[in-house]
Order: C-alpha cells, then sequence, then structure tokens
C-alpha cells in the first residue's frame, strides 16, 4: 500500500511526498487524530447532529405546525411550479428556522464559554497580583508591620 501511494505522489509530480518516511508520516497522523482537541472535535461534532435532529423535530413538528395555524397550511407543503419544476420553499423557510435555531443555541453556548473564561482569566490576574512592599524601618532597616508607629528593633517613631 505505501509502495502504491508513493508511485501515486511521484506521478503527480510530488516528489516530497513520495520520498519521506510514510511509516513516520502515518505515526504523525496517528498522534495527532489522538489529541486531546481532535477528539473533543469529534464529540462536539456527533452532540451536534444529536442536537441538530431534536432541533429539526422541533421546527418540524412543533413551530411549523403552530404557523401554519396562521397561514392556513404546513410550511412543509408550500410550493410553487414554474416551467414544470416544483419549487418547495416552504420546505427551504423550515430549514432557515433550523439554522436560526441552531445559530442562536451556538451563539449561547460561545457567549457562555466566553463569560466563563473571562472570569476565569480575571480571577487568576487577581491572584497572581503583587503583594504591597513590605513597610521597612527608616532608621535600621527591619522590616515592621504596616500599622505600626514605632519600630520594634530600634523603637524609634514612625510617620
Amino acid at each position: 500500500m505505501i509502495s502504491y501511494v508513493r508511485l501515486i505522489l511521484k506521478r503527480r509530480g510530488r516528489d516530497d511526498l513520495a520520498n519521506c518516511d510514510m511509516k513516520k508520516l502515518l505515526q504523525d497522523f496517528k498522534t495527532f487524530a489522538l489529541q486531546g482537541n481532535v477528539m473533543s472535535l469529534a464529540v462536539g461534532l456527533i452532540i451536534g447532529v444529536a442536537f441538530q435532529s431534536v432541533v429539526s423535530s422541533l421546527v418540524d413538528n412543533v413551530i411549523s405546525p403552530l404557523i401554519g395555524v396562521f397561514v392556513g397550511q404546513n410550511f412543509d407543503y408550500l410550493e410553487v411550479e414554474i416551467l414544470g419544476a416544483t419549487l418547495r420553499y416552504g420546505a427551504f423557510i423550515t430549514s432557515v428556522i433550523n439554522f436560526f435555531i441552531m445559530a442562536f443555541v451556538v451563539f449561547m453556548m460561545v457567549r457562555a464559554m466566553n463569560r466563563a473564561l473571562t472570569r476565569k482569566k480575571q480571577s487568576h490576574e487577581a491572584a497572581q497580583e503583587p503583594a504591597e512592599p513590605p513597610r521597612v524601618c527608616p532608621h535600621c532597616m527591619t522590616v515592621i508591620h504596616k500599622n505600626a508607629t514605632r519600630c520594634n528593633a530600634c523603637t524609634s517613631t514612625l510617620n
């Protein structure tokens, strides 16, 4: 199989790829494909497809019939015939409604993630703020408490 791939690459003028070590290339691809980001993307895609079916069912079985009550018929059956071609614009309107619902849900998820990341970043920055520098006695250079009125080492009066 590897020699067949090399032959195809050479025929297409890709000698740079044909001469590379295919086993290393496959190992690099395996490492890339099993990284956390790719796996998270795959899980997100699967959940998105499942959610799309829920949204489609909501639009087809709840929203379109409710709108159809006002229009007088179900949106899915709205169509017009032009020069022998049937344009099902009702199905298109249903798809547009599906799109807007999905776009709104994705927007709300991204918004929630951005807010969570902003809060986390702010709390992380607040935790990293430098502490107030210690107060030092101007006479003996000993570190003293910030509210002290006398130095406990040299007993000098402090401002």
